[in-house]
């Protein structure tokens, strides 16, 4: 996240979990016309083990969304952190979901991620591989079978790719073999669920 991104996120935490949900993070995109703040939540992690009737894991529902979008834009309104015109927008994070903190590296272990640097690194500035080690000082790669290591604070931005054969949503690739279908730890959207314009004075 943004230096501006993560302030937000640290005012606004609080008040997305008095509503049980969590806050993943946040991406702040300024622009001319207007920015746009766009929340990314999810079940509060303590409950991901659990399942529903259904045998699925809970999933951040389009009410959550539309519950934190008001309750959200109600305190950027009053305690006016960014100036100008900007568009709040609340999400689930969906399969391909935003990456913010160490925490969410570790969770996803072994899982492909596509990283966008905010600093070249070796002639870099976007690479996908495997999340191979999570440390103090950085965040391992495999990529192309050759370890890359970042700083956690060099990452612009971070989501998962998600193994669309696997969950049964594509064809396997040619001579793959058929792998268990996974249950997606939530509903494959990234549209914004709730997405609520507003200026501060």
């Amino acid at each position: 996240m943004t230096d501006k991104a993560a302030e937000i996120a640290q005012m606004l935490a609080p008040t997305v979990a008095s509503l049980g949900v969590e806050l993943l993070g946040i991406e702040y995109l300024p622009s001319p016309g207007g920015a746009v703040v766009r929340l990314y939540i999810d079940v509060p992690a303590s409950e991901l083990t659990a399942t529903g009737d259904d045998g699925l894991p809970p999933a951040v529902s389009i009410e959550d969304c539309e519950a934190v979008s008001r309750e959200v834009s109600a305190q950027l309104d009053v305690e006016d952190p960014i100036s100008g015109n900007y568009t709040l927008e609340v999400s689930s994070p969906g399969l391909d979901r935003p990456l913010f903190t160490q925490a969410h590296f570790s969770r996803f272990l072994g899982e492909t991620a596509k990283v966008t640097l905010r600093l070249p690194q070796d002639g870099r500035r976007r690479l996908t591989g495997v999340i191979a080690q999570v440390a103090d000082d950085g965040i391992t790669f495999l990529v192309d079978d050759v370890q890359f290591m970042v700083a956690l604070d060099n990452i612009d931005k971070a989501r998962l790719v998600p193994d669309w054969a696997a969950l049964g949503l594509a064809p396997a690739k040619p001579g793959a073999k058929p792998g268990p279908r996974k249950n997606p730890t939530n509903k494959p959207t990234n549209k914004p669920a709730a997405a609520k314009p507003t200026s501060a004075e």
